[in-house]
């Protein structure tokens, strides 16, 4: 009903002059209403342009078919003048968003074919472009004028389209009818940019499918209000959307919206930026076990006896409350008796546990709890804390910790500051996100115990002891390491490469005419290989071979020397380039195109013994393939992995087939859970007597 309003002409759009309408249909049962108009165009172009090309104004036609019983409207546009010169068509849909029925999905799309245009070809491309460009920013600003409008005439609602044998009487429409749709759509520019946008459509008119693997209420606004915390149609819309995609690509296995929303919310809804940097961290989990790390890592003694730090009950808001004493705690000793990985990976264990307590007190205070804070007190702190690799590895994990637990500082409570800290501050600054310096709050001497210190975000019960306070803190005073325990450089390095190749994960590169290949060897057939990998960079394709000989001993290719720094990385190339498919070896399963950042777990159900070989080849998409990720377009697509190098990481297991537990949706057999974070993990219960690839 607001759209209809921008005709014949609208104030909101100058170059649109006039329309008249051509054309109108609308069926019996008036569900299909199509209307075809011709528009009057008084394009913004140089005055000589016109004159050479002999008009003043432009003439489009527009065609709008509405179809209330799919609520969807097209608009489809093309050019009247000059159509033998230039061809421009674009097309509009609004749509129900298929997950929820109160919210309406915008798409837009159009083409520009100049054929000749008197010389001027690339002036009409920039003035058509400038055009183009200008109407999408206003598409938000008419529709709202127009809701307005109604709004203030009265109209707030518009009764659904019901087919006439089943529309009521109208007896019992004046008690029985139900409010329906409030008009409230919103189309930011940002999601216009994206393609599609969701905004509020209508009332509730049934509960919307639950999503796989998340609650029955997922769409619910108790739920959001519950678990989520307070979101805007546009927000909701783009944790939806990034749910949706990692769905498709990691074959349900994906994390809870807590943290899906922490990723969104560090990049400000940003999808593409968000998917980026969120695979990147699930990859990272997932090669170095970070799900498993509380369960299956204990700290060392030192780290028990000399790590200052620990956690002390919450703060006023419900968030855990991490008390560090960092003044008293011996950076330089832990270093040189520990290493940095094993700081590294105790820092982990902490951000861990921190992610469990949200949890947890969420379901005690009934209120969304994702963050947590964390008190710093530096009385202590001297020149001896800035010894470089203990800074180094500050540095280094204060880096690991922004780009896999983003929007987990709640607040930062530095107490106690000395003259030298603005030394530190100096060098740790930059290594910190803007969203999350705006968290801290620095405190020089006594001055939290004044007016706006720590009593407004601690209650004063559980204030520790060491600053003035009634409680006692049970985290350890720290102290100096004891020399006796510091480590030879060659034993770190060392204990360092093994904390970090604890994985049964393997890395390894594929260049542009260098595939990376394994071989397996099958001695009973009616064996199962069993794989899981992860799509780090760029697109390939995976292949899987066999062969009734061994090829030769693996040969590094040459490339190799620029393959990935991760332990493991590598590039092994085993079919001999005088093979010939078909005689020397053979395909066994269909080739499988696996995008950047998708997961792929699946199994292939062996019929004869002797040798496998699995294949990771580099893929190059055509300019016009289509692509169903979120991300730019074909082209720009095609710029990022410009550098033809590509990254996976896989693991690959063969299970005899009387041990083989179903497909490998989920890799039952072995312990590549994908993420303690998941809200669920989908796996099938039926055996296959045949070879599959799942997603």
């Amino acid at each position: 009903m607001a759209y209809e309003r921008r005709f014949p002409t609208c104030p909101l759009i100058p170059m649109f002059v006039d329309s008249d309408t051509v054309n109108e249909f609308r069926s019996e049962d008036g569900a299909i209403h199509v209307v075809e108009r011709r528009c009057k165009l008084d394009i913004d172009a140089p005055r000589l342009l016109k004159k050479i090309a002999g008009v003043d104004y432009v003439y489009f036609i527009q065609k709008n078919s509405l179809n209330s019983r799919e609520r969807t409207l097209h608009i489809e546009a093309r050019n009247e003048t000059f159509s033998n010169r230039v061809i421009i068509n674009e097309h509009c849909c609004y749509s129900v968003h298929p997950e929820n029925e109160d919210w309406t999905c915008f798409e837009q799309s159009a083409s520009l074919d100049i054929k000749s245009f008197f010389g001027f070809e690339s002036t009409v491309e920039k003035i058509a472009m400038k055009q183009y460009t200008s109407n999408i920013k206003k598409g938000k600003e008419i529709i709202e004028y127009y809701l307005r409008q109604l709004e203030e005439e009265g109209i707030t609602f518009v009764p659904r389209w019901t087919p006439p044998s089943l529309a009521p009487s109208s007896e019992m429409s004046s008690s029985c009818k139900k409010p329906a749709v409030p008009l409230a759509v919103v189309v930011p520019d940002p999601a216009l940019k994206e393609g599609l946008s969701s905004e509020p459509l209508s009332t509730p008119s049934g509960a919307p499918e639950p999503a796989v693997g998340t609650p029955d209420d997922k769409l619910d606004a108790d739920y959001i209000k519950r678990y989520l915390g307070d979101l805007t149609p546009l927000q909701e819309s783009c944790l939806i959307r990034l749910r949706q995609w990692l769905q498709e690509t990691h074959k349900g296995k994906i994390p809870k919206d807590e943290h899906i929303l922490r990723f969104l919310r560090a990049r400000d809804f940003n999808i593409d930026k968000a998917r980026e940097t969120m695979c990147q961290s699930l990859t990272w989990r997932k090669q170095h076990q970070v799900d498993y790390i509380l369960d299956t890592w204990q700290p060392p003694q030192v780290l028990q006896d000399y790590y200052a730090g620990g956690w002390h009950h919450h703060d006023k808001d419900g968030r855990p409350l991490y008390v560090l004493r960092l003044g008293q705690m011996d950076t330089k000793g832990l270093v040189r008796a520990l290493g940095e990985e094993a700081l590294l990976r105790y820092v982990l264990s902490i951000n861990e546990e921190g992610l469990r307590r949200c949890e947890e007190n969420t379901k005690v205070f009934g209120r969304p709890i994702s963050s947590w804070t964390c008190l710093v007190d530096l009385e202590g702190l001297n020149m001896r804390h800035l010894w470089r690799p203990g800074v180094k590895a500050l540095l280094r994990t204060i880096e690991v910790v922004e780009a896999n637990y983003p929007e987990t500082l709640g607040r930062l409570l530095i107490l106690r500051a000395p003259r030298v800290f603005p030394v530190l501050w100096t060098l740790v600054s930059p290594f910190i996100d803007d969203n999350t310096r705006r968290k801290f709050l620095i405190y020089a001497g006594n001055d939290y115990q004044g007016p706006g210190g720590l009593l407004d975000y601690i209650d004063k019960e559980i204030i520790p002891d060491f600053l003035s306070g009634e409680c006692m803190c049970e985290v350890p005073e720290g102290g100096l390491v004891p020399k006796s325990l510091y480590r030879t450089a060659e034993e770190l390095e060392n204990e360092d490469l093994k904390l970090w190749t604890e994985t049964i994960y393997q890395s390894a590169s594929v260049f542009k005419g260098a595939p990376h290949e394994i071989l397996i060897q099958i001695v009973d057939a009616s064996s199962v290989i069993t794989w899981d990998f992860d799509v780090c960079k760029g697109d390939i394709v995976f292949n899987i071979y066999h062969s009734k000989r061994s090829p030769q001993p693996p040969k590094k290719d040459s490339l190799g020397a620029h393959s990935i720094t991760s332990p493991g990385g590598n590039n092994v190339q085993l079919i001999d380039r005088i093979w010939q498919l078909g005689r020397d070896y053979s395909m066994v399963e269909s080739p499988l195109i696996c995008k950047e950042g998708e997961s792929v777990q699946g199994s292939h159900v062996t019929r004869w013994p002797g040798f496998y070989i699995l294949q990771w080849k580099f893929h190059s998409m055509p300019a016009c393939a289509a692509t169903s990720l979120p991300r730019m377009d074909d082209m720009l697509a095609s710029l990022q992995v410009s550098s033809h190098k590509c990254k996976v990481m896989y693991y690959t297991e063969v299970i005899g087939s009387e041990d083989f537990r179903g497909s490998m949706t989920s890799l039952e057999s072995s312990h590549s859970g994908f993420s303690q974070l998941s809200a669920a993990t989908t796996s099938s219960s039926q055996s296959h007597s045949s070879s599959m690839i799942s997603r």
